[in-house]
């Protein structure tokens, strides 16, 4: 008896499942149909079939809506989605895949993962040089204002640092609401489309 309760615990902490690390996740997350199927899973988090998984990322892939997409673009997805993807998520544990019964479900890593995608090919916008932009042309007119220079003069020290204060604070919140809109599944469609550019 002592023996079985010594062993318990070891076979508990063994087959514990260790944290992915953020460079783990973004590995498993840098291909796009990836991001694609992680976005489908937390925007419902219900089982979901193949056979649907791969109609809505293939519409998301071609730019159409599901009903439009041809068999060709379906089996195309499917195929890769069964072949490679799932089970390289299952095996991270980031979803889970039945390959018998063919349906996927989220798990909590799926719940858990807050993927924001700062830079979207195309629409690259670096959210630190704006800031270091702002500090820069800060630093000047406290500079200007010091040397007393016309016609920044015409404005109290004490109007100029509550236009700065307001622009911080606005830029602030002008991130929050981009940042918000590039995790996936926060909206209907992945980051990537609301911000692809019109070729």
């Amino acid at each position: 008896m002592e023996t079985e309760a010594e062993t318990e615990p070891e076979t508990e902490t063994d087959t514990s499942s260790p944290t992915l690390s953020k460079g783990e996740i973004f590995e498993l997350l840098r291909n796009q149909r990836r991001r694609y199927v992680v976005h489908f899973l937390k925007q419902d988090g219900r089982p979901v079939e193949l056979g649907d998984l791969a109609q809505q990322v293939a519409a998301w892939e071609y730019d159409t809506t599901p009903d439009r997409v041809t068999p060709e673009q379906r089996k195309r997805v499917y195929t890769t989605l069964q072949q490679t993807h799932l089970p390289k998520m299952d095996k991270a544990e980031i979803l889970a895949f039945d390959s018998d019964r063919g349906v996927i479900e989220s798990t909590e890593r799926t719940r858990d993962i807050s993927v924001y995608l700062e830079i979207v090919p195309g629409h690259e916008f670096a959210w630190r040089e704006l800031y270091l932009s702002l500090g820069a042309v800060s630093c000047a007119l406290v500079a200007a204002l010091w040397l007393e220079i016309y016609p920044l003069t015409l404005l109290s020290e004490l109007t100029w640092a509550g236009v700065i204060a307001v622009t911080v604070t606005v830029t602030a919140i002008v991130q929050i609401y981009h940042e918000r809109n590039m995790r996936l599944g926060a909206s209907e469609q992945p980051p990537e489309l609301s911000y692809r550019s019109d070729d």
